[in-house]
């Protein structure tokens, strides 16, 4: 081999080496959360010091909260709020960005809360300001730091957020787009989304044994049109043990982001719920929430800071 071949070859994997040595150096751009999905509703377990488990829920269009309870069964003293990467064996698990000093209020309701939600929730304000992956498929969490792949196959849908006047995000309640036989809805995305079956709805989705599972929410006025042009989609009555003489409808295709899966049931609740009290942390007037067993289809992608949502399907 000439002398300036053996250079170029040694100039070559000395560069090599100094790729693989920064490469080593980049933090890790994706990160897999300890989720787990029942129902197609997603809990993380965030291990602590003392040896306990947190089990919290993920919920896009919720709150955020420990339970009191929970405190204690962790041996903390009584603060009005908690920081994740205080009590977390893992440093780096995500502090919710969307709230002051990145803190979790502890909150002690006067009865004994049922569960529905673990040991607290994660909402909106976690969710807030990164980049996050729901692979319902895979039954994946993942959190993004930095940039990542587009992925060629996937159609995006933009999504609404509530600002201010200078353009400053308020909330980060994502709002979406989709319809149902040609009826264009403005929908929370809501990964949260949830129904306690009660007991003749569960005999009714008698090849479906779990009774809280996820579920898309409508209002009760767009529930009544459906069943008004669509008489043969089926329909249970008082379905939700939570929220009493609510209906739900099997919607045969709903079609978002370019896609058309289904069927879907969606769960009834009072024109209110989204007209009034929800809509006033978005940034359009919305008519109820796409949740899980709607989103079960997909990998998604959510981009908060670009307000981009990916979906691929799988």
């Amino acid at each position: 081999m000439p002398l300036r071949d053996a250079t170029a070859v040694m100039a070559s994997l000395w560069c090599f080496l100094c790729f693989l040595a920064c490469w080593e150096a980049v933090p890790k751009q994706t990160v897999d959360l300890p989720a787990r999905f029942e129902g197609n509703r997603i809990f993380v377990d965030v291990a602590a010091h003392n040896g306990d488990t947190l089990r919290l829920f993920t919920d896009t269009g919720g709150g955020l909260f420990v339970y009191g309870h929970a405190v204690d069964r962790l041996g903390l003293d009584d603060p009005t709020e908690i920081r994740l990467s205080d009590l977390a064996i893992d440093n780096d698990f995500p502090e919710p960005l969307g709230s002051p000093n990145r803190g979790i209020p502890i909150f002690r309701p006067n009865e004994p809360p049922d569960l529905v939600t673990g040991d607290g929730m994660l909402g909106q304000a976690w969710f807030a300001d990164r980049v996050w992956t729901f692979d319902y498929p895979h039954k994946k969490l993942q959190v993004h730091s930095g940039l990542i792949q587009p992925n060629s196959h996937g159609h995006d849908a933009r999504l609404g957020f509530l600002v201010d006047s200078t353009g400053a995000r308020r909330f980060s309640f994502p709002r979406i787009s989709l319809s149902v036989a040609g009826d264009s809805l403005e929908m929370l995305f809501d990964t949260g989304a949830s129904v306690r079956l009660t007991t003749a709805a569960r005999e009714r989705l008698s090849e479906e044994s779990r009774a809280l599972r996820s579920t898309s929410f409508v209002t009760s006025e767009v529930l009544d049109r459906w069943c008004a042009l669509h008489p043969k989609w089926p329909v249970i009555l008082d379905s939700d043990e939570r929220v009493r003489d609510m209906r739900m409808v099997l919607v045969p295709e709903v079609s978002i982001a370019g896609y058309v899966v289904g069927p879907v049931w969606f769960t009834e609740r009072p024109n209110e719920s989204f007209h009034e009290y929800m809509s006033q942390w978005m940034d359009h007037p919305i008519d109820g929430a796409v949740g899980g067993n709607a989103l079960r289809f997909f990998t998604v992608t959510v981009d908060y800071p670009a307000a981009v949502a990916r979906f691929v399907r799988r």
